[in-house]
């Protein structure tokens, strides 16, 4: 796949559709391609969040560990970034993340996520969205679990 083809995928991508074309091809650039066959572990709760990763294709399970054991508390596919409130919060990682299908993702280092998102804040705008929906998310979840 050519750059500006990896470049009009990121565009579909709701958090990254704000960047500018050259800054897409620089992130598409800078970034590796890397595939996860299912049931391989992208990384694990408690791991240092070193990446974010953004899917082109297929599905991953998120899961936290719980005093009762393993919570699936997601389902991340087509175009969605994870991986990314570890950079952000500069924070281990929250949970687990697991593919369900086979994965295509573009793997963000740490760097270059953090200087996208001090570069744009359109993309920081709408990363603080998707935090918090996600947060909402996974607290209504362990409530639900402990309920």
């Amino acid at each position: 796949m050519s750059l500006a083809q990896e470049a009009e995928l990121i565009r579909q991508v709701p958090m990254l559709s704000q960047l500018e074309q050259a800054s897409r091809k620089m992130l598409c650039f800078a970034s590796e391609r890397v595939v996860f066959e299912p049931g391989e572990v992208l990384f694990r709760q408690g791991d240092a969040a070193d990446a974010a990763y953004v899917v082109i294709e297929g599905t991953i399970e998120i899961a936290v560990w719980t005093a009762s054991g393993s919570l699936l508390i997601n389902d991340v596919g087509q175009y969605e970034i994870l991986g990314e409130s570890g950079i952000f919060g500069d924070l281990p990682r929250s949970a687990t993340a697991t593919a369900k299908t086979r994965i295509e993702a573009l793997r963000i280092p740490r760097d270059l996520f953090r200087r996208m998102i001090h570069g744009s804040p359109d993309v920081a705008f709408h990363l603080s969205q998707v935090l918090a929906q996600r947060l909402a998310r996974t607290t209504a979840q362990l409530g639900m679990a402990a309920g």
